[in-house]
């Protein structure tokens, strides 16, 4: 009841205010607006929520307002709205980009669009149906996860792995992007050669919540080593996975192809105990250093390995500054591809590309639902 009036209040709050702006303005360069920023908090995803912190000193805390959802996303969606609702509230704000749209990200962006049309949504790394999230956002970011199912077998097998473990849980599995790549993972695995073994794992959201996710993987990697022995590459699907999942292949010598959001700042430094200064945090030729060093000195070079771009960063960054040139008139209306490519490539040092996605399930391609790949960066 106490969520239901948080949100019931947000809307007042927003209809009060919304007769001043019409739907589809944008201010003009000199214009105050504001963008709001929602992500994970630091339990679930420390990396977004600090580069959101970091965007924040950039811009300066007058433009930038930082949300983030509840670590039981899943449970708790009306916090999700409520706190979305809450930022839509100011009308200055112009813009919201959010980075994981996680569950519940299609309800609160369809109660602030009834009050908030003009406001231009960012969504990255979705995490409900593409076809429907496709709808809500005008710009959706999204890792390449069905070219990633061969790349991540293929990596496994180039580091010298004879076993892939997946592990994951069925939240996730009821992902249609998620659930294709496990496919097409089995599939090349099985084709080069691999075994294939997938392992369900306690859900973060559920009632052990992160705790209980992290000391499963603790306990199951050395179980999978015992069982396989020390060829064996591990990949789990949620971000809270992947610190305990490196510290163990650190322990048993075993192979850890890439992280499920890719990024050097991605679960590696305090898996490897690398304290990040704070001029450093985005630094990431310093980071990719630090960590080979350290890998190097556990004698585990060749066996673990990242993308050289943080890709979530990255497309927080961009959602952030490709909302900027909207807002100030320097985009071609909320979709400008071309735009959003130049930003991501000034912003990643080099050539990106972006991929339209087509639904499996429906066959539609969506000209505002991007897929983006990287090579890997092997330490």
């Amino acid at each position: 009841m106490k969520r239901k009036l948080t949100v019931l209040v947000a809307c007042l709050l927003i209809l009060s205010s919304v007769t001043a702006f019409a739907a589809g303005t944008r201010q003009g360069a000199s214009g105050a607006y504001k963008i709001g920023i929602m992500t994970g908090t630091v339990a679930q995803n420390e990396e977004e929520f600090r580069r959101a912190e970091a965007i924040q000193r950039q811009f300066g805390a007058d433009r930038i307002v930082i949300a983030t959802y509840p670590e039981r996303f899943s449970q708790e969606q009306e916090t999700t709205i409520s706190n979305m609702m809450a930022m839509a509230s100011d009308p200055q704000i112009k813009a919201i980009v959010m980075v994981q749209a996680v569950m519940g990200a299609a309800a609160a962006v369809d109660r602030v669009r009834q009050v908030r049309p003009d406001i231009l949504f960012v969504l990255g790394v979705p995490g409900e149906d593409p076809d429907m999230i496709a709808s809500k956002g005008d710009v959706i970011l999204q890792t390449n996860d069905l070219a990633r199912g061969a790349q991540i077998a293929q990596k496994a097998k180039a580091m010298g792995a004879t076993t892939l473990v997946h592990y994951s849980f069925p939240r996730h599995m009821s992902n249609e992007m998620l659930s294709a790549r496990r496919t097409l993972m089995r599939q090349e695995a099985q084709r080069i050669g691999l075994r294939f073994v997938e392992q369900d794992a306690p859900d973060p959201t559920g009632d052990a919540g992160v705790p209980g996710t992290q000391q499963f993987i603790m306990e199951d990697v050395p179980r999978k080593v015992a069982q396989f022995g020390a060829n064996t590459a591990f990949f789990g699907t949620n971000c809270s996975m992947q610190e305990p999942m490196i510290r163990q292949v650190m322990a048993t010598k075993s192979i850890y192809p890439v992280q499920c959001c890719p990024s050097p700042f991605h679960a590696l430094p305090n898996a490897l105990g690398i304290s990040v200064p704070g001029d450093k945090k985005a630094d990431v030729p310093w980071i990719l250093s630090e960590e080979k060093a350290k890998i190097a000195a556990a004698g585990m070079s060749g066996r673990i390995a990242t993308w050289p771009i943080p890709v979530n960063q990255l497309y927080l960054q961009a959602g952030v500054e490709y909302a900027r040139a909207y807002i100030e008139g320097r985009t071609k209306g909320k979709l400008d591809k071309a735009a959003l490519v130049s930003i991501m490539e000034r912003i990643a040092g080099g050539k990106v590309e972006l991929t339209d996605y087509t639904s499996k399930k429906t066959n539609t391609t969506y000209n505002n639902y991007f897929l983006f790949l990287s090579d890997f960066y092997n330490f």
